[in-house]
């Protein structure tokens, strides 16, 4: 006889967009909310009674009137405020998950001096955050960025790697790095300063991976890892994924020209794949 096993139900893809008004200086956000609920749901399953469902469009409302009554400054604030409302709301809720996405919306700067009310947005990259909890227990926070785009064109290399009879990579001293890096990190602490140290993470991600001296994508993800773990003290792991976009050496040669190392093919399909968790 079939059971119904672990189960979960919510709202996806809730668009937000906040003006946060300082006379005549705005802040702006724009963020994408997920709400998950566990529960006591399994006759809405098993017997088509819909007497425990809280609807998926009153959450996508619910989000809406938080945001217009909360003095939240981060998204990780925002995330426990709002799923601490649906578990004092709902007693048959026994978790939620809250996960939030914001684009990178910057500040426009014109003559050095930055417009009040005037933004761009500064990259493909996604500011995230995952906030998780169970009825009578602390929030779990679990931030990150998401496809943070950078390339460097020297101080790379690929060198002493296993050779086979597939094998048909030539060794690499000075070659082109890109990738759209993606770094999750656990606080240790739901009152951390997450904007200060989300700022210092992504800097000392960045300033490591221009400066290092790479030798494989395993080692300058090592270094990066190290680096963000050093600058923030709130968090306990960093846990980052780097795929290799590679930039193939164009073929000039039937051309009469010679190539070098000045004409590339940029492809991100296949890509290499690299993947690791730095901790304390």
């Amino acid at each position: 006889m079939a059971h119904l096993g672990e189960n979960r139900y919510g709202k996806s893809r809730i668009r937000l967009s906040r003006i946060t008004r300082h006379g005549d200086r705005h802040d702006f956000s724009e963020w994408t909310v997920s709400v998950l609920l566990r529960g006591d749901f399994e006759t809405s399953f098993t017997q088509a009674d819909n007497s425990s469902l809280l609807p998926t469009d009153t959450m996508k409302n619910t989000v809406y009137s938080i945001a217009r009554s909360s003095k939240f400054e981060t998204m990780e604030e925002f995330a426990m405020e709002l799923g601490d409302h649906f578990l004092s709301n709902n007693a048959h809720v026994s978790a939620v998950s809250i996960e939030i996405t914001s684009k990178a919306w910057e500040r426009l700067v014109l003559n050095n001096t930055e417009e009040p009310t005037t933004f761009k947005l500064g990259g493909p990259e996604l500011q995230t955050t995952h906030a998780a909890r169970r009825q009578d227990e602390p929030w779990q926070i679990t931030s990150g960025i998401q496809d943070l785009t950078i390339l460097k064109t020297t101080k790379s290399a690929f060198t002493g790697y296993i050779v086979d009879k597939l094998t048909t990579l030539q060794p690499a001293t000075d070659r082109i790095f890109g990738t759209a890096a993606t770094a999750t990190w656990d606080y240790t602490s739901n009152t951390a300063p997450f904007a200060q140290v989300r700022s210092r993470i992504v800097a000392a991600l960045l300033k490591t991976f221009a400066a290092h001296d790479s030798q494989s994508v395993q080692h300058t993800l090592f270094d990066m890892g190290q680096a963000a773990l050093a600058a923030a003290p709130e968090i306990t792991r960093i846990t980052l994924t780097m795929p290799n976009l590679h930039h193939l050496l164009a073929n000039l040669t039937p051309f009469g020209q010679d190539n070098p190392n000045h004409i590339f093919v940029p492809i991100d399909e296949p890509h290499g794949y690299i993947e690791a968790t730095i901790e304390r």
